[in-house]
């Protein structure tokens, strides 16, 4: 449960962002940037403790197909600014901004745990998930109320796009549809270990990894398939339901 928790959270914060999008926090589809000309404030609650005096501007990178490559613009080097990427296990695996590759603007590669080609010609720096979905957060600092036009104005030069349009070359076939799946605080209670198993067919195991997915499909929980709780014998389904309450604490 301890392991599968932030997998879950992620997948749960994936869904209002950028699957449901008839939901109160829908931002944008995949691999297209949504810009937030405003803070954020105590509404905004699909992310614990936000910053309030760096709006945000996010985007979800779907690298199945391919890689994508983030551009941003030269940024003035008295406004601090920053790219987090994080993958679907939660890894912060890089940062693009002011403290980590300068103010100066550039193209950057990002690509996902299948991804063995090589960057081509112009690219500052590679980065790696180790999931095939993750979520690029930009945040541009607000200097003063009045700055907001300033900020929007850096934010229209954030750019996200597939390599092969960076390149100027043909698209390579699509990656296949996804049936996702609804999730809400209630479904994560009953339903715990069927989405992580769905959650886990987009991220490979890594090497500390293998011994607990082992355990996990000794009890029917595996990467891409469906997790059957009413199917346990009774004293496993108790065990599982202690196992979680215990994981709470």
């Amino acid at each position: 449960f301890i392991y599968g928790l932030p997998i879950v959270m992620n997948y749960a914060v994936q869904y209002s962002f950028v699957i449901d999008s008839g939901g109160a926090e829908y931002k944008a589809p995949y691999n297209v940037v949504s810009n937030e000309a405003r803070v954020f404030t105590w509404q905004d609650t699909t992310i614990v403790t936000p910053n309030s005096d760096t709006p945000y501007s996010m985007v979800w990178l779907d690298l199945r197909a391919e890689p994508v490559v983030i551009s941003v613009p030269a940024v003035d080097s008295k406004r601090y600014y920053s790219v987090q990427m994080v993958d679907g296990n939660t890894f912060n695996y890089g940062y693009i901004g002011s403290r980590a590759t300068g103010n100066d603007g550039g193209d950057f590669l990002v690509a996902g745990p299948d991804w063995q080609g090589q960057p081509p010609a112009g690219i500052g720096q590679v980065f790696h998930s180790s999931t095939a979905f993750s979520i690029a957060i930009f945040r541009t600092q607000l200097l003063n109320a009045d700055d907001m036009p300033n900020v929007v104005a850096v934010q229209a030069g954030y750019k996200v796009q597939p390599l092969s349009a960076f390149l100027g070359q043909p698209a390579p076939a699509p990656a296949p549809t996804v049936d996702w799946p609804k999730i809400d605080a209630e479904m994560v209670k009953t339903n715990f270990f069927g989405y992580l198993a769905f959650a886990m067919q987009f991220a490979p195991a890594g090497p500390e990894e293998v011994a607990v997915r082992e355990r996990l499909a000794s009890i029917g929980v595996r990467p891409g398939e469906p997790f059957d709780f009413e199917a346990l014998p009774a004293d496993e389904k108790l065990e599982i339901g202690l196992g979680m309450k215990e994981g709470e604490k």
